[in-house]
């Protein structure tokens, strides 16, 4: 990690700047984890434990960020429940300015030199036709893992704004904001539903410090028992009035009973209510992962864009 420079949060700003410039223009090729809203959630909640292992390299011209790219390099994952997991390979994420197609071959370049002799994973946009060709040929394959039902890889789905249905909760149900509920509540939400997680208090206090948090559109469900049932954030970016939702997640004990789809349908009100005219949000795209993606296209969302997840193997010796 010596003479690498790492992820801080104006590196992030920065990045935030140009999802916003290519969502204006080519939303299809905004990377998955380059949107303004998982940028912000990405970082506010691993900063803190994982930063040390994200160098990253920005490049410019006239003063405009035009590309970026975030390694996060091998590094130890503690969870809720007390397990340790090792990661062992490397995985980028990246983003470049479509006038500026050509700075991919240099991403490429300083990832394979900062991630030399481990496995590397990356995933562009499915929709960027140049890209995939760089990354083929510098040595990317499609990653086999990647093409069973169980593939891990996202879609990017959309939906306006102009008619959302009313939401409905079950009676003894109402809606609070993460302001109202207090950090506490926020966080047992989301370990709640992702258990075992590797959230904590202080991964919700890096994502409260993003530019572009608000208590206000961070959205919980209570139950009669005063369990935050399900969560949601949304991040607004006012440039394209649009937001996203990012993460969401319901308790076990308290899914299919209708709670995420009506905070859905309450946190799109609430968006448009903020100057949001469009909504964006992904899940797990594979076959084997239909939840999240019929829960989503329940409520009026379509498929945008989908990852083209690339791997490339050490060469032996």
């Amino acid at each position: 990690m010596a003479n690498l420079e790492l992820v801080t949060a104006a590196d992030v700003q920065l990045m935030q700047g140009l999802a916003q410039r290519v969502t204006a223009t080519r939303p299809e090729l905004v990377n998955s984890d380059a949107t303004l809203g998982e940028l912000a959630w990405n970082w506010g909640k691993g900063h803190a434990s994982d930063g040390a292992s994200w160098p990253r390299r920005l490049w410019f011209s006239g003063g405009d960020l035009v590309a970026w790219s975030w390694a996060c390099l091998p590094h130890r994952v503690r969870r809720s429940d007390g397990s340790v997991k090792d990661v062992t390979g490397a995985y980028l994420a990246y983003q470049v300015h479509p006038g500026h197609a050509g700075l991919v071959d240099e991403v490429i370049d300083w990832y394979d030199g900062t991630a030399a002799d481990i496995e590397r994973t990356v995933m562009p946009s499915a929709a960027d036709e140049f890209a995939l060709e760089r990354w083929t040929a510098h040595g990317y394959e499609t990653d086999p893992a990647s093409l069973g039902d169980a593939g891990y890889w996202t879609q990017l789905n959309e939906r306006d704004l102009t008619d959302v249905e009313e939401p409905v909760l079950p009676d003894g149900f109402r809606f609070r904001t993460a302001e109202e509920a207090g950090p506490k509540a926020a966080v047992q939400a989301h370990l709640d539903a992702w258990a075992p997680s590797t959230y904590t208090a202080e991964s919700y206090q890096g994502v409260r410090q993003t530019a572009t948090y608000r208590g206000d559109l961070h959205i919980l469900v209570e139950a009669p028992d005063g369990t935050m049932a399900s969560s949601t954030i949304m991040w607004l970016d006012e440039a394209n009035q649009t937001a996203e939702f990012e993460p969401v997640g319901t308790h076990p004990d308290y899914r299919r009973r209708g709670l995420a789809r009506a905070m859905l349908l309450h946190g799109m009100h609430l968006a448009r209510a903020a100057g949001a005219t469009h909504m964006t949000v992904a899940c797990l795209g594979a076959p084997g992962h239909p939840k999240a993606r019929e829960l989503f296209h329940s409520v009026g969302f379509r498929e945008l864009a989908r990852d083209a997840p690339l791997i490339k193997t050490p060469t032996a010796g």
